[in-house]
């Protein structure tokens, strides 16, 4: 819309991606804060509560009565964003729409069966989901082998490329969006835990976006450069300012829970960033508090099955802190803390290589 303002009545601001990104996050912003007391309320009084595990740590079980889905209310906000600020030729953007909503719909699903059975168990089974993922994964995936997209893989610190991946790299970008839809969708277990987080990687996989899409500072930079590829800031602005609007609501004591609508949705935007900027190592380092949660839950659970013993209390890691005695507040700061010098080192290899 804004794209077009500029082009049919020659509005010169409008032109440029630092300006169509910062309305966007605007947007995504008041938006979410308008549109999610009124959810609240709706789910309160349809009884769309999330459901709590049984297993989990005492103090999860008081939080039985809070409503969930609240992905599907920030994801809206950034679509109305998005597409509003958007160029709609961006090979790019269309892409990460196209990610949002694929797996977006994918948590809607499992979110919907646990609050209509009233059950964490309830929800879409491991395989299931993961067959979901591996489709969504496989689309998103084509749909840039199909555009023609760059199928060379990079390494942080080096400039070059160390191989073309042809044809096996659908192989690979569905590996790293399955796993990190899965990670972020682990982490999302405590007040904001999972969301802080998620701004921090796609704010800092955003810096790589527009570098990459700007000729000379991907040259000064010594990136690659796509053209196109800096629309997909501004759908990553609009996301910030909506996820920035639902922590309003999702901090300690959370009013709402994002869901899997939500965590699913991140977790493949997130890679699909990760992707199209060449950062798929690099998301180890971005991403490095999902991975972290990711990791205690393979050692826990490959642990029990050789050893029949455990590694941690219990798992994801955040549940190990919570048993251990700290308080729900100190875990999730913490971990933001951990987010945010993780990514502070990860923006600093745009520099060295």
């Amino acid at each position: 819309m804004l794209y077009l303002i500029y082009q049919y009545f020659h509005i010169n601001l409008f032109q440029y991606i630092t300006v169509r990104a910062g309305i966007s996050f605007f947007i995504g912003f008041i938006l979410t804060l308008y549109l999610m007391p009124k959810f609240i309320a709706w789910a309160k009084a349809k009884k769309a509560n999330q459901p709590i595990y049984k297993h989990a740590p005492q103090g999860h079980q008081l939080k039985g009565s809070t409503p969930t889905m609240g992905g599907t209310v920030f994801l809206t906000s950034t679509l109305i964003a998005s597409l509003f600020a958007i160029r709609f030729d961006s090979f790019y953007a269309i892409g990460g729409i196209l990610s949002l909503l694929l797996f977006w719909a994918i948590g809607f699903k499992d979110d919907l069966s646990k609050i209509t059975n009233n059950k964490n168990e309830a929800g879409l089974t491991s395989r299931s989901k993961m067959l979901y993922l591996i489709i969504a994964s496989v689309i998103v995936g084509g749909y840039l082998l199909w555009g023609g997209f760059d199928t060379r893989l990079f390494v942080p610190f080096y400039k070059y490329p160390v191989t073309d991946m042809g044809y096996f790299a659908l192989i690979f970008w569905t590996f790293v969006m399955v796993a990190t839809s899965n990670a972020v969708n682990l982490t999302d277990g405590l007040d904001g835990l999972a969301t802080v987080p998620s701004i921090f990687s796609i704010m800092s996989l955003s810096v790589f976006v527009y570098v990459m899409g700007h000729a000379i500072l991907s040259s000064y930079l010594l990136v690659p450069n796509y053209k196109g590829i800096g629309e997909v800031a501004i759908i990553s602005t609009a996301l910030i300012g909506s996820l920035i609007g639902f922590l309003w609501y999702n901090c300690h004591p959370a009013e709402v829970f994002m869901g899997d609508s939500g965590s699913l949705a991140l977790g493949g935007f997130i890679s699909y960033l990760a992707i199209i900027t060449k950062n798929e190592f690099l998301l180890i380092a971005v991403g490095f508090v999902f991975v972290m949660e990711t990791v205690s839950v393979i050692l826990q659970v490959g642990s029990y099955k050789t050893r029949k013993k455990r590694v941690f209390k219990m798992a994801p890691i955040h549940h190990h802190f919570e048993i251990k005695g700290w308080a729900e507040n100190k875990i999730i700061v913490r971990f933001w803390i951990i987010a945010l010098i993780s990514n502070l080192l990860a923006l600093i290899t745009l520099k060295i290589r």
